[in-house]
């Protein structure tokens, strides 16, 4: 009953379906108690002190914030437990027609999980089971002891400094989180940028603002070894090269919880990223159906949902929804950073260098970003024969913005087709028309040139 498992078992009763839930831990998965909802509780903490810090960029007197990160944790807990209470709740599902069934489950058949004794039979059986924090090969990391995403939030107050390890959104993120609430930052990345997905030139450049808040950002490190100094404190090697901090916290990608469920007994396939599935989210057994973390495909909150309900029709409705889909992301760092789709240099491998153009607004022109003292950032787009194949944002709200964007890859628009929306000014969403227009017009007069040459 994590993200996938919550949504699909709020759409299954909906189609007549008699449901069942099993969940062995608490309600609301990694989304409500390791992922989402504290990490963003934890940046609007961090968000709010920086802001304090920085006032004079409004005209406002900076102040120096009081932290009590006891007090910040108590909060980013209040939270969740309000959503546990509310939105995410037992009582809210079995209202709806779902039993939610306490306890570990394990497949006996393509049709058939046992759960502590009792055995649930049905026609479909739709595997939801997410995915942990993975735990990269470093010699003594285990016996040096080490903070995740799970265990984090299980402390009382933050460290007093932090040795990242990764360099993907959740170990930038709490690294900038971290150091805005006066914690002492390093992140070791062993690839030679932070955020490898998003686009180049804008994860530097998110890189360049976490380094100026203090976050001491190595990339191109091979972290070898770790240790534990006589008065306690962690250290991370790295050939000559060493950091130490109070704590540890390791960001390194995640593994799907594959293991006891009884998949290779019941011939359920599994591979490196977890459990292999069509393009129909079915597994290697005809009633067996997997969504979200489990499958390695999208390791996020939005899609794990958008799979589960595309699981469960497929089920049921075959063929429903077998066509791909488009998935974004966020990095909820401040500013953000979202991207859609390819980047210029995936765009000319697929398409062609002369099919592909890349646009770009940056944030210095624009009105709401110097409103909002906000102008690090860009907005760019890709196109393909004027398609729209990708988009990066780095801004704040990006991951608003980055919706507008995906519909159009998901409808196949055209970039100029964007600028004939009204969008309401002064946002974000109106840079983007300007920036559409922008291409418009320059593509029409190459085409009205090349239109006169021709004639000539």
């Amino acid at each position: 009953m994590g993200s996938a498992g919550m949504t699909a078992a709020q759409a299954a009763p909906r189609l007549g379906l008699r449901t069942a839930v099993v969940e062995q831990n608490r309600i609301g998965g990694d989304c409500l108690w390791t992922g989402c909802v504290p990490s963003k509780a934890l940046l609007a903490a961090a968000r709010a002190a920086h802001g304090m810090r920085h006032a004079d960029r409004f005209g406002l007197e900076p102040v120096a914030p009081q932290i009590d990160t006891a007090k910040v944790w108590a909060r980013v807990r209040a939270v969740q437990e309000e959503i546990a209470a509310t939105s995410d709740s037992a009582e809210q599902f079995e209202e709806a027609g779902v039993e939610v069934v306490a306890g570990a489950a394990r497949l006996v058949s393509g049709t058939s999980v046992a759960v502590d004794g009792r055995v649930l039979e049905a026609r479909h059986v739709l595997l939801c089971t997410g995915s942990r924090p993975a735990t990269p090969p470093v010699d003594g990391l285990a016996e040096a002891g080490f903070l995740t995403s799970e265990t984090l939030f299980r402390l009382e107050r933050a460290p007093r400094s932090v040795a990242v390890l990764g360099g993907g959104p959740i170990a930038v993120e709490m690294a900038q989180a971290l150091v805005r609430l006066g914690v002492e930052v390093t992140l070791l990345e062993m690839a030679q940028r932070i955020l490898g997905n998003d686009d180049p030139e804008l994860a530097d450049r998110l890189a360049a603002i976490l380094r100026s808040e203090g976050v001491d950002v190595r990339t191109g490190v091979r972290v070898e070894r770790a240790s534990v100094d006589a008065d306690g404190r962690k250290r991370l090697h790295a050939g000559e090269e060493s950091w130490e901090a109070e704590e540890l916290l390791v960001a390194a990608g995640r593994a799907p919880n594959v293991e006891g469920l009884g998949l290779e007994e019941v011939g359920v396939a599994v591979g490196p990223k977890g459990v292999v599935i069509d393009d129909r989210l079915r597994t290697s057994v005809k009633t067996v159906w997997a969504a979200g973390d489990v499958a390695g495909r999208f390791l996020f909150t939005h899609s794990a949902g958008y799979e589960a309900v595309r699981a469960v029709r497929n089920a049921f409705f075959p063929g429903s929804s077998s066509d791909a889909f488009v998935v974004p992301w966020t990095t909820f760092t401040d500013p953000q950073l979202a991207h859609v789709g390819l980047t210029g240099a995936q765009a000319r491998g697929r398409h062609g260098e002369d099919a592909v153009e890349v646009h770009r607004l940056e944030l210095a022109d624009s009105d709401r970003a110097r409103a909002e003292a906000a102008t690090e950032g860009a907005i760019v787009v890709v196109t393909a024969d004027g398609a729209i194949v990708g988009a990066h944002v780095l801004a704040p709200g990006a991951g608003e913005l980055i919706g507008e964007l995906t519909l159009a890859i998901e409808r196949g628009l055209d970039l100029h087709e964007l600028a004939g929306v009204v969008h309401v000014y002064p946002t974000f969403a109106s840079d983007l028309q300007r920036l559409a227009a922008g291409a418009a017009y320059a593509r029409a007069g190459r085409f009205a040139f090349l239109g006169r040459g021709s004639a000539r």
